[in-house]
């Protein structure tokens, strides 16, 4: 089964930097979109950025010019720097990638969504 595991998240002061991670695992065949969201306490998740298999990246308006989002196509993995951060930055952010592969132990090029577990970065004033 695919699996997504974030890692990176911290307690963090406003003005710093993080790094998030998230590799993805099990039986894969192709990974389509990848992206990052966030969840607030008593908010909505929301779609932080975005990158397509070929690299078109897209970004919340909130984050533009100060997160970038990458990915490693070997390592089946995402990345999202994140700089300047701020108090309202503070949520549990979330791993999203569509997967074509193994699927209920069924091979299948269609793509499914699948979700990491979350990671929480607290950014503090």
């Amino acid at each position: 089964q695919v699996q997504l595991k974030e890692s990176g998240g911290d307690f963090v002061q406003s003005g710093g930097s993080l790094r998030l991670s998230c590799a993805a695992s099990g039986g894969i065949s192709a990974i389509g979109v990848m992206a990052w969201y966030r969840q607030a306490p008593g908010k909505e998740r929301e779609l932080v950025a975005d990158i397509t298999s070929g690299g078109r990246t897209s970004y919340a308006d909130s984050v533009k010019d100060r997160f970038i989002i990458s990915r490693d196509s070997s390592r089946k993995a995402v990345y999202l720097q994140m700089n300047s951060l701020k108090t309202d930055d503070t949520a549990v952010y979330y791993c999203y990638a569509k997967v074509s592969g193994q699927r209920f132990g069924i091979w299948s090029n269609e793509e499914y969504p699948y979700w990491g577990q979350g990671t929480q970065v607290t950014v503090s004033s």
